[in-house]
């Protein structure tokens, strides 16, 4: 199916940044929600990105009010009668994302996909919602939407394969990179990346280094930025709401750190009110410190790369093993989401694990495991490979093959 007008539902920083990078590509696109300030919002998002574009020298002011042009703002669904495809970008809540999933369902022409942009929540259990579920999938941008490449494209159980093929068709029309991954609880990134964020507060929490010692530690191993500034950018609310859903569905391995609850209780949430791992504007760390002075301390806990590393690792390799999506796939998810690298090089998990040693980090494992518990239970998959002789780069053989 040719895409000729979309729609976002939710026009929050993200629906504004999936208005700009629609406009963008040359389509008409409808910008709806129920507020008029969000809405409003929603469309200085989308000027001062292509304003931005402007003061580069990458498009003139007369493309400019063009591309903004070819979007429709409104709190009404009036003007959905023809359109192909609708993001809905509302708050992260199933019982929103229903409601919403219904009342698209009555006012869409029959042939239009329903996409959601949740970065974590069953595309099956919105598709109950509607009359359509072969045509209700996942479509998860990465913040900010006209930044990053990466899509991922989650069907649902009912998901037809048309549907699949059409979304990742318009996903590179957007000059995006899709990769198709299979439902489970917080799909591919935000699955990999919670464990990572997870041991770096065990870390902190525990008394092994603090904020900054880790963070400078982790860009050294490769990452664009520490796990805090991470945490601080994305949202400490936000990491404890993804880290409970995941808690809730994968059990122990995933079991949060419970220095994320202290910060949000002392309203400490990140960039978006100045105050999170760290302090921004007039708001410094010391309350951080202070909280972290009356932590219990935990005899024996120690710091290093390889055990906030290695739980992401085996994490890749537990998604591989479970059909999540293909070697390829992950790494490359991994990369444009995130930015991993590996010596200098762009590399995801499976292949920083290949190079490592897959036996070196199956021993990482076992002794973090040993020491820590079950966040660090290695991969039946990491087990047999390393069992089969497939170690990496060393034996030619490892999740890549190698000439």
């Amino acid at each position: 199916m040719y895409i000729f007008k979309a729609a976002v539902v939710g026009a929050g920083t993200m629906g504004g940044g999936l208005a700009q990078v629609i406009s963008f590509s040359g389509l008409p696109v409808v910008l709806k929600d129920v507020d008029q300030k969000m809405l409003d919002k929603g469309m200085e998002t989308v000027r001062h990105i292509y304003q931005s574009r402007v003061d580069k020298g990458k498009m003139s002011a007369g493309e400019m009010e063009g591309k903004i042009a070819l979007i429709e703002p409104t709190l009404t669904y009036d003007s959905f009668g023809d359109v192909d495809i609708v993001i809905e970008a509302v708050p992260e809540k199933m019982p929103i994302k229903k409601r919403v999933l219904q009342e698209l369902d009555g006012v869409l022409p029959e042939t239009a996909i329903i996409a959601s942009n949740t970065s974590a929540l069953s595309i099956s259990e919105m598709a109950s919602a509607t009359k359509r579920p072969s045509k209700v999938i996942g479509m998860h941008f990465f913040n900010p939407a006209h930044v990053m490449k990466l899509v991922e494209i989650i069907p649902g159980l009912e998901t037809s394969q048309e549907t699949v093929d059409d979304v990742v068709m318009f996903t590179e029309s957007l000059r995006k990179l899709a990769v198709v991954v299979q439902e489970c609880p917080g799909f591919l990134v935000n699955r990999l990346l919670m464990p990572y964020l997870n041991e770096a507060t065990y870390c902190l929490q525990e008394g092994a280094a603090t904020a900054t010692e880790i963070d400078e530690a982790l860009v050294g191993f490769g990452m664009p930025m520490g796990p805090f500034t991470l945490m601080d950018m994305l949202g400490i609310g936000v990491c404890q709401y993804v880290g409970d859903y995941l808690y809730s569905e994968y059990g122990p391995r995933m079991a949060p750190a419970p220095f994320f609850y202290k910060l949000v209780e002392a309203g400490r949430l990140g960039e978006k009110n100045n105050k999170g791992f760290y302090g921004y504007g007039d708001e410094t760390d010391e309350p951080v410190m202070a909280l972290l002075a009356a932590e219990p301390p935990a005899p024996g806990s120690t710091f290093t790369v390889e055990r906030v590393i290695y739980p992401l690792i085996n994490e890749a390799v537990l998604a591989l093993q479970e059909h999540i999506a293909a070697i390829g796939d992950i790494d490359m998810a991994m990369i444009a989401g995130t930015g991993m690298t590996f010596h200098g090089e762009r590399r995801g998990p499976l292949a920083i694990a290949d190079q490592i040693g897959l036996d070196t980090v199956l021993a990482g494992l076992e002794q973090l495991f040993a020491q820590y518990g079950e966040r660090f239970r290695p991969a039946r998959l990491l087990r047999t490979k390393v069992r089969a002789g497939h170690l990496g780069v060393k034996t030619q053989r490892g999740f890549h093959e190698y000439a």
